[in-house]
């Protein structure tokens, strides 16, 4: 962040951002800081461009900026129950709100401006800011986690609809009434998101194994991922390619997981969703080679900004060789697996003499073959997956 490393304060870089966060098609960034906000431009990949910076309010905690328009929303700690929205190029104030108690989160799209709390979500009209509804029926959300569809045409709206279970309640943000509700997973919810168009949603627990996505408006399950097995992890940022093509997830293990929401052909010529183990893994670190490099920034839009790093290029690969959505490779025999008793590898059939067995997506057993000439001839990579394949 080379905008940003110009006035850091003693501490760094991580003690200067407090909070970041994409505009609704990612072609912009903003960031909060101590001293105030910042935008830039995402038009290059080579440096961020900034194109507005603000030190009226302090200690800024969110920042949300509508589209590449001049319409920015900031919150600041030193006033946590005050909304403030801004036309920057004027440097004027649209208006400000003032609600019963912090604001946690805050999302809008072209027709509504959504205001999260711990108990209630307030529902405006982002044309004149007028309050259209206040949804005070809510499970206690102390994260502010929610979800706004960037499509205005129906500007879907998911938040959480259970204390202990990973309940989620579908409402539509336009005609102002509940849609369905989702029983995506048996423990509380730590992530969801939609696509660009609002027509699938995804899903994470606070325990980290499973990612599932599901159809809007019906809720019907399409996909289900799986990016662990033993280990419980915290998922802190899903998102969605543009071409709603692939699905990213970040965790605190430092990894990210792609992975390709496809459809497999039945043998009928049927189509029907791939419930897929993860299409490819990768683990950030400072001198991977061809890897993008995580922030030094432990939150969720650190997370969220290396993810939309990778959803932004043209050609996503993971590790040098190995494309984003290859499947992994199965050969040799599938031992007690009966989900794979017939599973054969196209590519190394006739080389099994280094392969490492990783879990079966399907069940728990370990001896799943994953073979390494696949990988590229670098044995740090393959070191790499078998490592960290298990998070």
């Amino acid at each position: 962040m080379e905008a940003e490393a110009m006035d850091v304060p003693p501490g760094g870089v991580e003690a200067a951002l407090s909070c970041f966060s994409f505009n609704q098609d990612c072609t912009s960034l903003a960031i909060g800081t101590k001293a105030g906000y910042k935008l830039f431009s995402l038009s290059s990949v080579e440096q961020l461009d900034q194109v507005h910076g603000s030190n009226e309010i302090p200690d800024v905690y969110i920042v949300e900026r509508l589209f590449s328009s001049s319409l920015v929303v900031v919150v600041s700690h030193t006033k946590p129950r005050q909304m403030n929205v801004y036309h920057f190029k004027k440097g004027t104030e649209i208006c400000n709100y003032s609600y019963s108690s912090n604001i946690l989160s805050i999302k809008l799209n072209r027709q509504r401006l959504l205001v999260c709390l711990e108990e209630s979500i307030y529902i405006h009209n982002i044309k004149d800011m007028k309050l259209l509804k206040t949804l005070l029926d809510i499970p206690a959300n102390p994260t502010g986690l929610c979800a706004l569809s960037i499509n205005h045409s129906n500007s879907y709206l998911a938040y959480p609809g259970s204390l202990t279970t990973g309940e989620i309640v579908l409402y539509d943000g336009n005609s102002l009434k509940t849609v369905c509700t989702i029983a995506a997973h048996e423990g509380t919810l730590a992530a969801i998101t939609f696509n660009s168009s609002g027509s699938k949603l995804a899903s994470a627990s606070e325990k980290g194994t499973v990612i599932r996505v599901f159809s809007v408006p019906d809720g019907q399950k399409l996909y289900e991922f799986r990016r662990g097995m033993k280990r419980y992890v915290t998922i802190s940022s899903l998102v969605f390619s543009m071409d709603s093509q692939f699905l990213c997830a970040s965790s605190n293990t430092e990894t990210v997981h792609i992975f390709k929401l496809e459809h497999l052909a039945t043998s009928s010529g049927d189509q029907k969703p791939r419930m897929a183990w993860l299409d490819s893994l990768l683990r950030v670190s400072q001198g991977q080679n061809g890897a993008v490099l995580m922030p030094a920034v432990s939150s969720s839009g650190a997370s969220r900004l290396l993810l939309s790093s990778f959803l932004s290029l043209a050609r996503m690969q993971v590790l040098e060789g190995v494309a984003v959505g290859s499947p992994l490779p199965c050969c040799l025999s599938a031992g007690n697996c009966s989900h794979l008793q017939e599973a054969t590898c196209s590519l190394c059939s006739l080389q099994t003499s280094n392969n490492m067995s990783v879990p079966c997506h399907t069940c728990d057993l370990s001896h799943l073959p994953f073979c390494l000439p696949f990988l590229p001839p670098v044995r740090k990579s393959a070191r790499l997956l078998r490592e960290h394949t298990c998070d």
